[in-house]
C-alpha cells in the first residue's frame, strides 16, 4: 500500500526511536498529527505555546543525545517555535522541526498566514527545505534527520497544507544509515602539547560539556598533571562529586574565587570540550592548549599556542602516551606548598609538585565553608547575619542560598535539573552539586528567559518515573506560564522551585553594578501556588525561612506536578568571583540612589 508523505515521515520518526512530538495542532498539521494518533509508542504532547515545544524537544535531545522533534503549523505556529530552535542550535541539540506551510498553489500570494519558512529559520538550522511534491520523500527527510544529527543542530522540513495527505508514486522505507565518527588530532601536534605539559609547573584544566563522556581519561589526566580543574557551568553534571578530587568549581560571573584563581596562578590552561566565551575571565599571557571537536572554535576567545582538533577522549589518551611520566624538574625552587588538601581517593596518585592542586582546592574548600553559612536557615539569627539582614534583608525574605541548599540535600541523586536564565542559574552554580547521576539542563548558550519550565516538562516525558526538578525565575515562569496546564494534562510529575523574588533579578543586579538605581525590574506576581492549585496542580507556598526545608521535602515527595513557590530576599547579591573596585562602587551609588528615591518619591515601583 502506498503511504502518504504525512505516514512516511511519522513511520520515520518512529524507527529513529522518537517517542514524543511536542507542538500545537491545526491546519498543515492535521494529517501528520493524525498519523501520530494511529502510530504505537509515539505519543503527542500538546502544548500550550510552540515555543515550549520547541523547549522540550532540545531537552530530550540534549538529555539522550538523539533526535527531538517539534511541530508549529501555518505562520504564527512556526514563529513561535524559533526562540526554543535558538536555544537548541546554540545548545548543539539535534533537533528536527516540522513546520506548517499554505497550499502550493498559495505559496507566493501574500495568502492567509504566509510566511517564508525558509527565510524565517534561515539563520538558525543547519538544514531547511520545502517539500513540494510527495516524491521528494524520503529522501528529503533522509537529508534532514542526517543534517540535524550529523552537526548536531537543528533542521527545519516545511510541509505545505496540501501535501501531507498526498501519497508517493515511489515509495520506499527511509535509510538513515548513522554513525558517530571519532577523530583525533595529528601526532605532531599532540606531541608538541605534551612537551608544553612537561615543561609547565602549574597546569590548570578548564573543562567543558565536550568532556563529559571522556571523563575518567580526562580525571587521569588530571592526576597526571596535578592540575586543578575548572569547570564551565555546563560540565557540572559529570565533573562534580567527592569522587573528582581536582574540580574547583566555575568561573565568571556565576562562579568563585577559587576557580578564578586557579586559571590566575596557572602559567599553562589546558581547554577540554568547551568555548567558554567570556573573554574577560582567561588570563593574559599563558601557554594555552585547546581541543575542540570543531576546528572554527580554536582560538576563537583566547590566543592559542597548540590547537587540537579532535575528540575530547581519543586525543586525551594520546595525550596521556606522550606526556612524560614526571615532569622534569623546574629550573628554580617552587615556593613553599600550601596546607595540603583532604587526601585524594585511592588511584589518583602522580609524581609531578602538586602544591598549585592543593592550594587551589584549599581555597575552594573555605569558600564552601563560607557559601554554606550563608545557606544556613539560622544565618541571619547570628551577629554577623542579624548586621547583614539590616542592610539588604529588612523584610526578612527567605535567602535563595538556603532554597537552593535545601533542593540539593533532598532532592534524589539521579534528577535532572533545569534552571530558568538568570538568579536561579546563579543560586544553582553555587548550591545544587551535580553528584551521582544527576543531569542539568538550561539555556546557557542562548540566554533565553522561560526555558526552565518547558524543558523540564521535555525531561520527564522520556522517563516519568525519573525526578525531574525546575528551578524558575518569578520572572521566566511567568512568560510561557500556560504550559503549566500541559504538565497536567499529561500528568507530568515535574516539581517546579519558584525563586520570587518579585524582580527580573539579573537585570536588578547588572543595573545597580553599573551604578543605576533599579528600574522597571519589579513584578506584580500572583500568589503563585494559588494559581498551580486553580489548574489542578499541587501548589505549595513558603514565606517563613524555618518552613524551607519541610515545604521543599513535601515538594520533592509528592506525587504529581507541584509548585513550590518561595519568597525569596529580592536584595542577595552574587559577589562575582573576581568583584572590581568599579562593581563595588557602582552597588554603593545604585544603593544611595534606591534610598534617596524611595524617600522623596511615592507611588513608585
Amino acid at each position: 500500500m502506498t503511504r502518504t508523505v504525512a505516514r512516511v515521515i511519522v513511520d520515520a520518526l518512529s524507527e529513529l526511536g522518537v517517542r514524543q512530538v511536542f507542538g500545537v495542532v491545526g491546519d498543515a498539521l492535521n494529517p501528520l498529527t493524525d498519523a501520530i494518533r494511529t502510530t504505537e509508542g509515539l505519543e503527542w504532547v500538546g502544548c500550550r505555546h510552540e515555543e515550549a515545544a520547541a523547549f522540550a524537544a532540545s531537552a530530550q535531545s540534549q538529555l539522550t543525545g538523539t533526535l527531538g522533534v517539534c511541530m508549529g503549523t501555518v505562520g504564527p505556529g512556526s514563529v513561535h517555535l524559533l526562540n526554543g530552535l535558538y536555544d537548541a542550535a546554540k545548545s548543539h541539540a539535534p533537533v528536527l522541526a516540522i513546520a506548517g506551510q499554505v497550499p502550493l498553489a498559495e505559496l507566493g500570494s501574500d495568502y492567509f498566514q504566509e510566511v517564508d519558512n525558509d527565510a524565517l529559520f534561515r539563520d538558525v538550522a543547519v538544514f531547511r527545505a520545502t517539500i513540494t511534491s510527495p516524491d521528494q520523500l524520503p529522501q528529503m527527510l533522509e537529508t534532514a534527520v542526517r543534517h540535524a544529527l550529523g552537526r548536531r543542530g537543528v533542521a527545519v522540513l516545511t510541509v505545505p497544507g496540501d501535501l501531507g495527505e498526498r501519497e508517493l508514486t515511489a515509495d520506499r522505507p527511509a535509510r538513515f544509515s548513522l554513525n558517530a565518527p571519532v577523530s583525533r588530532p595529528d601526532g605532531s601536534a599532540v606531541r608538541r602539547a605534551a612537551e608544553l605539559l612537561d615543561r609547565s609547573e602549574r597546569v590548570t584544566l578548564l573543562v567543558g560539556e565536550g568532556a563529559r563522556a571522556a571523563r575518567e581519561d580526562v580525571l587521569t589526566l588530571a592526576d597526571r598533571l596535578a592540575a586543578p580543574m575548572v569547570l564551565t557551568l555546563k560540565a557540572k553534571a559529570g565533573f562534580e562529586g567527592d569522587d573528582n578530587p581536582f574540580q574547583v568549581g566555575q568561573t565568571g560571573l556565576i562562579g568563585n574565587p577559587a576557580a578564578a584563581a586557579a586559571l590566575q596562578d596557572a602559567d599553562t590552561l589546558l581547554l577540554l570540550g568547551t568555548d567558554f566565551p567570556y573573554r574577560d575571565w582567561y588570563p593574559e599571557g599563558r601557554t594555552v592548549i585547546q581541543v575542540d571537536t570543531e576546528a572554527t572554535h580554536i582560538g576563537r576567545r583566547v590566543p592559542v599556542d597548540v590547537g587540537l582538533v579532535g575528540d575530547t577522549g581519543a586525543t586525551v589518551r594520546d595525550l596521556l602516551d606522550d606526556l612524560a611520566a614526571a615532569p622534569a624538574a623546574p629550573a628554580a625552587p617552587a615556593a613553599p606548598a600550601a596546607p595540603a588538601a583532604p587526601a585524594a581517593p585511592a588511584g589518583f596518585e602522580g609524581a609531578r609538585d602538586r602544591s598549585h592542586l592543593e592550594k587551589a582546592r584549599e581555597r575552594f574548600d573555605q569558600w564552601r565553608t563560607g557559601q554554606a553559612r550563608l545557606a544556613d536557615p539560622s544565618h541571619d539569627k547570628g551577629v554577623v547575619g542579624r548586621i547583614r539582614s539590616a542592610l539588604d534583608n529588612r523584610a526578612q525574605d527567605i535567602r535563595p542560598e538556603a532554597l537552593a541548599a535545601a533542593v540539593d540535600r533532598i532532592a534524589a541523586d539521579d534528577a535532572v535539573f533545569t534552571s530558568d536564565t538568570g538568579m536561579a542559574t546563579v543560586w544553582l552554580s553555587r548550591f545544587v552539586e551535580m553528584r551521582g547521576e544527576r543531569r542539568l539542563i538550561g539555556s546557557y548558550n542562548l540566554g533565553s528567559m522561560a526555558n526552565a519550565m518547558p524543558q523540564a516538562l521535555g525531561a520527564q516525558c522520556l522517563d516519568r518515573e525519573r525526578q525531574v526538578v525546575a528551578l524558575c525565575g518569578d520572572g521566566g515562569l511567568s512568560m510561557l506560564l500556560g504550559d503549566l496546564m500541559t504538565l497536567k494534562t499529561y500528568r507530568l510529575p515535574v516539581k517546579l522551585v519558584v525563586f520570587d523574588n518579585r524582580r527580573l533579578g539579573m537585570v536588578k543586579l547588572e543595573q545597580e553594578q553599573s551604578g543605576l538605581p533599579e528600574f522597571g525590574t519589579v513584578l506584580d506576581n500572583p500568589d503563585f501556588a494559588a494559581v498551580a492549585e486553580a489548574m489542578g496542580i499541587t501548589g505549595i507556598r513558603v514565606t517563613d525561612p524555618a518552613d524551607v526545608e519541610g515545604a521543599v521535602r513535601r515538594a520533592l515527595g509528592s506525587p504529581g506536578p507541584v509548585l513550590l513557590d518561595v519568597l525569596t530576599n529580592p536584595d542577595e547579591i552574587a559577589v562575582p568571583a573576581k568583584p572590581t573596585v568599579e562593581q563595588g562602587w557602582g552597588f554603593a551609588v545604585a544603593k544611595v540612589k534606591e534610598i534617596v528615591r524611595s524617600h522623596g518619591e511615592s507611588g513608585g515601583d
